[in-house]
Formats: C-alpha cells, sequence, structure tokens
C-alpha cells in the first residue's frame, strides 16, 4: 500500500510512502515469513510423489511420462475463506475464484498493515490488481454435476471475471479512489505497482493498493514440460543462474 505524503507543485517521486506490505506465499503465511525464506535460501516449490499425485486424481499413464514434471508451488488454506465476514453467502464463496478471496484477505491485512479504516478514512483509497487466468472455473466450477446452471449465473460470471477484481473488492471495502484490473502477464503485479504510483502523482487518490494474485488449481497436480517453451524441465526456477532452464507458475 502506498500513500501521497506531500502535496507540493514539484514532484519527482519521493512523495510516495510506502506504509504497509502484505501477502501469502508458498511456504510463508505473511511478509515476515517471506522474507525469511529468501534470506535462507529455502526452495518453496512442492515436489510430488506418485502416491500424492494418485490421491489427487491423476492418472497413472500421465505420471509415466517423462514430460509430466511432478512438482508446483502449493499456498496453503486456499479453500479457507471467511465469507460472512466480507459479506458474501456460503453460495457466493463456494462459486468464487480464490485468488479474488486470496486478494481481498490481502487488501484487509494491509489496511490493518498501514493503520487505516476505509469507512473512517476522509481520502480517497484506489485499487490496482491482477490476477491469472481462472483456472478454478474450469477445473472446479465447470466440471460440477450443475454446471451449466451455476456458469449461466451472473455472480459466477462476476466471481470469476479478471475485469471485476479491483472493483469488486473496492466496493466490498468501501474503497472509493480509482479501481484498475490489470493483466500483462509475468508483470502483472508490478504494473499494478506502476498505476498505483500514477495515481497518486496525478492526484486521482490519496492512497493506492497495489498487488497481484495467482492461485492454479488443482494444485496437488504437476505441469507439462515442452521443449523450447518457458516451463523449467525440473520444477526448479533459478533465475539469474547459469543453470536456469525455465520457470514454474504459482
Amino acid at each position: 500500500i502506498v500513500q501521497n505524503s506531500d502535496l507540493s507543485q514539484h514532484i519527482d517521486g519521493s512523495e510516495i510512502a510506502i506504509i504497509g506490505m502484505a501477502g501469502r506465499f508458498p511456504g510463508a503465511k505473511n511478509i515476515d515469513e517471506f522474507w525469511e525464506n529468501i534470506r535462507d535460501g529455502i526452495e518453496s516449490i512442492t515436489f510430488f510423489t506418485d502416491e500424492d499425485l494418485l490421491a489427487a486424481g491423476i492418472k497413472p499413464a500421465v505420471l509415466s511420462n517423462s514430460k509430466y514434471v511432478k512438482a508446483r508451488p502449493v499456498l496453503d488454506d486456499i479453500d479457507v475463506f471467511d465469507a460472512s465476514f466480507f459479506g458474501f453467502s456460503p453460495k457466493d464463496a463456494a462459486l468464487m475464484d480464490p485468488q479474488l478471496r486470496l486478494f481481498m484477505e490481502c487488501v484487509w491485512n494491509v489496511l490493518e498493515s498501514a493503520g487505516y479504516d476505509p469507512e473512517a478514512y476522509e481520502g480517497t483509497i484506489g485499487v490496482c490488481a491482477g490476477a491469472s487466468m481462472s483456472s478454478y472455473l474450469i477445473n472446479n466450477v465447470c466440471l460440477n454435476p450443475n454446471a451449466h446452471s451455476l456458469v449461466r449465473d451472473a455472480q459466477c460470471r462476476v466471481f470469476n471475471n479478471l475485469g471485476s477484481l479491483a472493483t469488486l473488492i473496492a466496493y466490498k471495502l468501501n474503497l472509493k479512489g480509482p479501481c484498475y484490473s490489470i493483466q500483462t502477464f509475468c508483470s502483472t503485479s508490478l504494473v499494478a505497482v506502476h498505476m498505483a504510483c500514477q495515481s497518486l502523482l496525478d492526484y486521482e487518490c490519496d492512497m493506492a493498493i497495489a498487488g497481484g494474485a495467482s492461485i492454479i488449481v488443482p494444485q496437488r497436480s504437476g505441469y507439462w514440460y515442452e521443449d523450447g517453451f518457458i516451463v523449467s524441465p525440473n520444477g526448479h526456477c533459478r533465475p539469474f543462474d547459469a543453470n536456469a532452464k525455465g520457470t514454474i507458475f504459482g
């Protein structure tokens, strides 16, 4: 979360202050644990056994294929959401992309970290947010026996639409600044921060929340490696390293 700290006419970027941070990551439930993992060189990729993947419903023929990489970043508690706290029904929560739920929780956490109550704050708060395509819609909602009626539900379309990510959260948390839902692939969160800073420098708002969420479901599954594509052949991601061979999503 960033905030304008100077209303002078001379603008050089130093007017912006970072006043709060929040996040949840594989192997780290908050920012402090995340920094500790970086400091200690902990790799937060989960490598699955065949038994793990069979129990998760992966077919034996897939597991025997050498191009199937049995690894993925796993984020804890993506199925845990206090729906009533945020004003949603249990049905709403069941239809909702976990990425939206996660980002909403993090927005609440970052406002607490910064010490601001949007119901009492007299300025305007904006949101710049991004997320991956809703794999939850494809792999969970659309595979439901009642999928046809569910997908026709307007709420389902809203809860799994990247375009509604920022505006829905702003509506629920009474954030009245500009709202931008952003998708620029791997640079999404960085572009969100850039847009938040631009909104502050242009005086579109007094405070801005920026970030992103990426959850691929089912989490307990591997991924397919393809020669010449960007994914890692071995489940390891080694940026800026001579041994770097590709990335892994999560």
